[in-house]
This record gives C-alpha cells, structure tokens and sequence, in this order.
C-alpha cells in the first residue's frame, strides 16, 4: 500500500515485544502463581515498576491497532471478503491455540508443580484473538456505511471532529465512562472480563475512527506529542507515589489514553519508515505472540530452579523466551499447512 502507515506496524512489533517482557516479568513476582504463571520463589519486585507503567496501556492499544488494521483491509475488500479473511487469518489461529497451544502451556504448569496433569482446552493469552473476532462481527455495518458514505456530509463532518483537539477529550471521556459503569475491581484485568472486552471494543472502534481520519488526524496528533508525553509521565509518577489522590475511574482511563496518544504521536513523528527488519519482524509478531507462553512455560521449567541471580533468570527466561518463539516461527513459516494455523498468509 503506497500511503501505509509504517509507524503502525514499528508500534504493533514493539508491543508484542514489550508483552513478552511483561509475561516474563509476572514469572518474578509472588503473586504471579494466582494468575496461572510459573514463579521463581525469590522474586523481583521491583522490576514490576516499569511494568505497572506497560500494563496500562499495552493491551489496549493492541485493540487501537487492531482496529486500524481492520479499516485499512476493509478498503480493499468487501464486507464478506473481510469476514473470511478475518475468520481465516484469527478465527483458526484462536482455535487452533485453544486446542493446543494454551492447553500445552497449562501442562507444563501442572508438570512444574506436580499438580494431576489434565488436557484442558482453554483461551489463556489468545482471549485477544477472540475479542477482535467479536469486534470485527459486531463493527462490520458501521464500517459498511462509512466506507459506502466515506464523502458524505456525515463522514466530512466527523472527519472535520477528528481533525480538532477535542477528539482527544472525547476519547478520554469515552473511557472514563466504560470505567465508571463496568465498576472494574482492577482496572488493568482485561483478559475475559466484561470491563475488559467493552474497553477493547472500545478502543477498537476509536482505532477504526482514526484510520477512517486520515492524515489531518495523524498530523494533529503527532503536533501534540510533547505534551502527551508530559501529561503521560505526569499522571504515572502520581499514580506511582500515590502524591495526590484521584479516583481511579477517572485517572486510569485517562492515564491509559494519554499513553495511546503519546506512542502513536512518537511513532507517527519518528517511525513512519520501512526496512527489511520491519519486514520481517512484522510477519514474525503474530505467531510470536501465540507461542510465546509455551517457551516461557519451558524456560521457566529449566532456569527457576537453578541457584542463580534473581537478575539473571529473568534475562536467561527471557532469552529463551524469545529465542524458542523465534525459532519456532522460522520452521513455521516454511510450511504451508502451519502457516495457515498461525495465521501467516503473506
């Protein structure tokens, strides 16, 4: 596509990385063990500082992204063309995953522990996969109006709304309220919750919006990247310090929001190129993030155990981590009947 937005893609590549991170992360923290992960009995806690900082914002602009991502395909295509192409590039990698991936995970989970070993097919990590299939059903008919009316009075209307600073309120004020009538009991538990999937949609949608925008949009944001950045920084280190006390229906959201801004204000103003790592690491993402818990499940198994630098394991976990992933998705790629399984059809 001649007018592609690369920095989408940088922002997409660097979040799947950072989530690997994250996963890896909640392998050192006590309470890691409650939420299904492999733990090391000497944690690191302060290492979840910079992650409380991710955990915000990383999921839901995965949702932004996916959202754009829809809009942009969709102009290609029409609306049963795009409900196969989703069906076929996340529907029978979900399924897929729930079968085998996410279930192998939770054996070496029980194998660790010595729990009874039971098959139990499950979303665990792919409980995205699922959302975005709902969102794409559920957005399928507004987006067939905007593509159909893209030069009506509505759509230069809206287009004009986006183009103006207010759309970032909007935005914010959108999120605040999903927060305030979902009544999440922790705002960043996203995975199979109620709070979870209508943020998701959500932001899918907002996602949908800015691509349907255009470049006046993106040009805006990016103008306003500092103070983004300022104002995200701002509200993490009162979070973090608990210096000023804000109710966490408001802030969280707001937080999180500013945070979306801010990467794709950046990414925008600085990532907006393509190259051969791009190329490759882009394809690489999505069957990553599939596999990536069964490597952390293995290189858990090997390296909690040994007497070694709490340090130390986290780096070797999470090199084995991203080397199992990447391996695997060498060999992958290079067969057609996997390839489809994990969704790479480029």
């Amino acid at each position: 596509m001649k007018d592609r937005k690369h920095f989408i893609d940088w922002i997409r590549v660097i979040a799947i990385v950072l989530l690997l991170v994250y996963h890896v992360a909640i392998a050192f923290q006590p309470w890691g063990l409650m939420i299904g992960f492999i733990v090391n009995t000497e944690p690191w806690v302060t290492l979840w500082i910079p992650m409380t900082m991710l955990n915000i914002w990383r999921i839901p602009i995965l949702f932004f992204i996916a959202g754009i991502g829809v809009f942009y395909s969709f102009q290609n295509r029409n609306w049963h063309q795009l409900l196969k192409e989703r069906a076929l590039r996340i529907g029978i990698p979900f399924a897929f995953g729930f079968v085998f991936i996410a279930p192998l995970y939770l054996l070496l989970l029980q194998k660790y522990y010595e729990w009874k070993l039971q098959y139990i097919p499950n979303s665990s990590h792919l409980w995205f996969l699922g959302n975005i299939l709902c969102y794409v059903i559920l957005t399928i008919a507004p987006l067939y109006f905007l593509k159909k009316e893209s030069n009506s009075l509505f759509a230069l209307k809206l287009r004009k709304l986006f183009s103006s600073p207010i759309i970032f309120l909007i935005v914010i004020v959108c999120f605040v309220i999903e927060t305030i009538i979902a009544k999440p009991p922790i705002y960043e538990m996203y995975a199979l919750t109620t709070h979870g999937f209508f943020l998701g949609w959500l932001a899918f949608i907002f996602g949908c919006l800015f691509a349907f925008s255009g470049d006046v949009f993106w040009n805006n944001l990016s103008k306003y990247r500092w103070i983004f950045l300022i104002l995200a920084i701002s509200l993490f280190a009162i979070r973090i310090t608990n210096s000023a006390s804000f109710p966490n229906n408001i802030n969280l959201p707001a937080e999180t929001c500013i945070w979306v801004f801010t990467i794709f204000a950046f990414g925008k103003q600085y990532l907006n190129f393509s190259n051969k790592s791009l190329s490759y690491l882009s394809k690489a993402a999505y069957p990553i993030y599939i596999l990536h818990m069964i490597f952390i499940g293995i290189s858990c198994s090997l390296i909690l155990p040994l007497e070694m630098n709490v340090k130390l394991k986290f780096c070797c976990v999470l090199l084995g981590t991203f080397a199992g992933s990447m391996l695997s998705y060498e060999l992958i790629k290079r067969n057609k009947y996997s390839r489809i399984l994990f969704g790479i059809y480029k």
